[in-house]
């Protein structure tokens, strides 16, 4: 996605109307697929993105579709661009100065956080994690100086906890390596 470009998504909890949902988004304005899929536990996911006109309209007619399926919705306009990059995989991260984790129980709310977190402080995601074979929670993780990786880490949680949906927050100052090999 170009800069200045918006996200939304659509979190159900049936996998029939999550396809109903994804044909609906994608009728009802020109939004480009980033992630339509189902997630644990028995959810589905749509997440699009566009210019924020469309995005808006798409999510508005998937929730419209999803009634009362849908466990989370959001749109973010002018996301950052290293969000899309973070959720489609893992970055490489060339020095762990400090990691932040932020985990919480619906990817809608860590996608909204790490959103946050970046355009609040200096930081290099490592990944965004959705759902899979973690019972439908989300955790972004980071790094960066420590003062940086406090204040995202401090931002994105409070995002999260507004919506009452904070699982736990974490700051690793100089970690080992070993302990995110699994994700570089």
């Amino acid at each position: 996605m170009k800069k200045g470009s918006a996200i939304g998504i659509v979190e159900t909890s049936s996998i029939a109307k999550g396809f109903e949902i994804a044909d609906a988004v994608l009728k009802a304005a020109n939004v480009e697929i980033v992630l339509n899929r189902t997630i644990c536990p028995g959810k589905y996911v749509v997440l699009v993105g566009g210019a924020v006109d469309a995005v808006q309209s798409s999510i508005n007619a998937g929730v419209r579709a999803g009634a009362h399926t849908v466990v989370d919705q959001f749109v973010i306009s002018n996301v950052h661009p290293t969000v899309f990059p973070a959720i489609s995989g893992v970055a490489h991260v060339p020095e762990l100065k400090a990691l932040g984790v932020i985990e919480a129980f619906s990817i809608s709310a860590v996608i909204e956080a790490a959103d946050a977190a970046i355009k609040a402080a200096p930081i290099q995601f490592i990944n965004i994690h959705l759902a899979m074979a973690i019972g439908g929670k989300g955790f972004v993780s980071f790094t960066g100086d420590v003062a940086a990786v406090e204040e995202a880490v401090q931002v994105g949680a409070a995002v999260i906890e507004q919506r009452g949906l904070l699982v736990e927050q974490v700051v690793i100052p100089r970690p080992r390596p070993e302990i995110v090999r699994e994700f570089i």
